[in-house]
């Protein structure tokens, strides 16, 4: 059974603002090796209350460079622990439309239709387009970009639960 634990997409999204142009020193900048964004984003989701799961290697958790999951710090990894509903612990999500998305959710990015290779976390609704969100990311840093200014083929939408 799954430990129920409350996420605050508002403090998620203030850590964002934070460290979206600077890097939190408790955690390895990946920019140079492959990339920092979905280390970012984890860090945000851990932020707004998700808890670690240390179930290695299926957990999502970060101690160090060398004692971390795979999830943590991967797009594809992320993806599949979030989307996995048999874990005990840890965040959860399921996949929506981005016009559904709110705060606090997640959007993954395939530049070449192949694979995922980008992870943002949604900053702020856009109601006039709710398919056009502001977004936070790291490696090509940015706070509150609009999705549409991404050069992308697919864009994979996460809600965070």
């Amino acid at each position: 059974m799954s430990k129920q634990f409350f996420y605050n997409r508002q403090k998620a999204v203030e850590y964002a603002n934070i460290y979206s142009f600077s890097r939190n020193p408790k955690y390895y900048d990946f920019s140079n090796l492959g990339g920092n964004c979905t280390n970012f984003v984890s860090q945000c989701l851990h932020a707004g209350g998700c808890p670690f799961n240390f179930e290695y290697p299926l957990g999502w958790f970060y101690k160090s460079i060398n004692n971390r999951s795979p999830s943590f710090t991967g797009v594809e990894f992320l993806y599949n622990f979030l989307v996995r509903q048999d874990k005990s612990t840890g965040p959860k999500a399921v996949l929506a439309p981005i016009e559904h998305l709110d705060i606090g959710d997640i959007i993954q990015l395939s530049f070449d239709e192949i694979k995922f290779s980008h992870t943002l976390i949604v900053t702020k609704v856009n109601h006039q387009n709710p398919s056009n969100p502001y977004c936070a990311t790291n490696t090509f840093d940015a706070f509150d970009r609009q999705l549409s200014s991404y050069n992308y083929f697919i864009a994979r939408g996460l809600k965070v639960s």
